[in-house]
Order: structure tokens, then sequence, then C-alpha cells
């Protein structure tokens, strides 16, 4: 190869390099993984032993290169996302991380709570205190928090409640100082705030972060959860069947394979989830026979806000006639529902 050769070889591959990692303030979107949820989840004496199996269902996503941008633009199921419409305000890599485990933490312990209270067995619910999800830049908390702590007590007062943190802080003014103990590493560590303008809040004062309730559930028998790289909430529902499914002695698969998404909200309501189209597709490629989708309300501020919004149903319904799946689309709206399909429903073969 000549040395005209070798220089258009070597500009070709920095070309390619650019194209391949360049990263572009846009995220990727498509079909993810579908995961048995018993390689996830395990009840301590549970009854696994079932002829058919409960699936969860992913969505993947990768920042955008100028390459994976070029792809998703003529690929079906793959959508192409701005970073703003994905985090929130100030919301860098680490913190939109955090907030995305702590939501999966948050279905899995309203997946045992629901499991539990539907199975008739004992738990016992603790509450932890705050979880700070985000810090927001020239606040109070900036440079004294960070995103994953947990608030404790606050001006020597446990955190027994969101009612309890917001009684101690209301009456707070700028200039105030205020006390907490955080519990970040499973240390605890004293923070003096003084209580600032939250920024870009046109006049309200406070601590500058946004937050979650933090809760433990302790059960009998134990449970034991695996999801260290998943994040998110859609899970929530899925997790709930497959513990009904180890707490009774009865085979709620009936046999067949049975996949799904939806949040699972504390008093049994299955919430709206993003990006549905992308889970049945996966769905049907892992052969799944049933798959259960959120049949949330739209109301009328979304379509105000979105004429063209539809229910996680309807989108899933129109998705597997559109790639002609044989799976079998059922809407819920409760966890109640879903079983109540399952009971009725005959064992396969």
């Amino acid at each position: 190869m000549g040395n005209k050769g070798k220089i258009a070889f070597g500009l070709f591959l920095v070309i390619l390099m650019g194209l391949s990692f360049y990263r572009l303030d846009y995220y990727i979107t498509k079909p993810g993984g579908t995961y048995n949820v018993s390689d996830f989840l395990a009840i301590q004496n549970g009854d696994p032993d079932d002829e058919g199996s409960f699936y969860m269902t992913t969505v993947a996503m990768g920042q955008a290169t100028p390459l994976t941008y070029a792809m998703a633009a003529v690929a079906d199921y793959y959508d192409i996302v701005k970073l703003t419409d994905v985090r929130q305000e100030e919301e860098d890599d680490e913190e939109y991380n955090v907030r995305q485990l702590k939501y999966m933490t948050d279905s899995q312990f309203n997946a045992t709570y629901v499991a539990f209270n539907r199975a008739g067995l004992d738990y016992q619910v603790t509450y932890k205190g705050l979880y700070v999800l985000n810090v927001l830049a020239e606040g109070a908390a900036d440079g004294h928090l960070k995103p994953g702590d947990e608030i404790v007590e606050v001006d020597n007062e446990r955190i027994d409640s969101l009612e309890t943190f917001v009684t101690i802080i209301t009456p707070k003014v700028k200039g105030d100082k205020i006390n907490l103990v955080v519990k970040r590493d499973g240390k605890l560590i004293d923070e003096t705030l003084e209580i600032k303008e939250i920024p870009g809040s046109e006049g309200r004062f406070g601590i500058g972060i946004t937050y979650s309730e933090s809760k433990s559930i302790k059960t009998d028998p134990k449970v034991t959860v695996k999801t260290e790289d998943i994040g998110g909430p859609s899970a929530g529902l899925m997790f709930t069947l497959e513990l009904l499914n180890q707490l009774i002695d009865e085979d709620l698969t009936k046999g067949y394979e049975i996949a799904g998404t939806g949040e699972m909200l504390e008093d049994g309501t299955v919430g709206r989830i993003g990006g549905i189209e992308k889970k049945v597709v996966s769905a049907d490629k892992e052969g799944v026979d049933i798959f259960f989708a959120p049949d949330d309300e739209i109301t009328k501020e979304m379509l105000e806000y979105n004429p063209s919004i539809t229910s996680n149903y309807e989108v899933a319904a129109q998705t597997a006639k559109a790639i002609n799946s044989d799976i079998k689309v059922i809407p819920v709206k409760t966890i109640d529902d879903a079983l109540n399909y399952l009971d009725q429903l005959q064992p396969k073969n």
C-alpha cells in the first residue's frame, strides 16, 4: 500500500471512530431483553417449580453516536430522544442512574407489599427517611448532599414520615440553619445547611433537592432480589405476579409463557410506563404467549399536552398486530385484573 493509500485508510479509520464514538445530545431507545423474573426474585422455601414462567420486558437505551443515530432513523421500533426529554432539569448521568435505580427499588417494595397483602401473609414496613435524587446547583445542599444520600434525621427529630419533614422545614426562612443526619454508604454523617432560595423557584426557600420517600419491608418468608443493573419502575407488575406464584401452591402461569409491564402502586393499581411497543417486540421474539399491558386512563390534561396519546394497552395491541404476533395482549388496571384473568385461564395443552 502506497503512502496515499495509507493516508486514506488512516483518514477512514479516524472518520469511522468519530462516527462510532462521538456522543450526541440524544439517546437511542430500542427493544431490550425479555427476562425470566424467577432469575431475579426468590422467596425462602418458595414454590418455583411451575410449568410456565413470568417474564419482565425492558427497553435498551444508550447515548447516540452519529452511526447509531443514522441507524435509528431508519430502523423499526428505534427512537431518537433528546437528552432533555429523558433527564430532569440539571440532572447528570450519575443522578439519572440513581433515580432509575430508586424507581426499581420502589417497584420491588410495592411488589412485595402487594404480593404479601394479597397472599394474606405478615409483613412489616419501616420508614427509613428521604432519599436524595438530585441536588440543585447553587442550592443550600450543593456541596453537602449527594444523589443516593438518605436523610434520616432533621433538627434532632427522626424522619418517620414525609409529613414530619414538611412540618420541620416549612417554617424555615432564608438564612435559617437546618441540621441533618444523613446516611451515606452505610455511615451516618452530620450536615448543617443554611436555607437558601431554591434555584429557579422564584422566591421559594428550602435546601434545594428533589427526593423520594424511602421505605423497607420485612417479610416472613424472606424475599431475595437481585436487579442491580436494571433501572426503572416498569417491572413492578411482573415482580408481583412472580412473588405470588412462589408464595402460593397454585401454578398461576397455567403452563403459559407470560410477559408484561407496568408500575405497581401500593394500592394494587398498574401504572403507565414508556416504550411499551418495544417491549411487545422483545416479548414476541422470546415466543411469549400472553402479554399484560396497563389499561391506563387518558385524562383530559394528557390529551391537551399530547392530542395523539393513547393507552399502553392500545399501543401494545396495535404493535402486536403490526408485527403479526401471536401474543395475546391483555389489558389490566390492577393486579386483581391480572389475577382474575389467570384464574379463569384454562391450562395450556
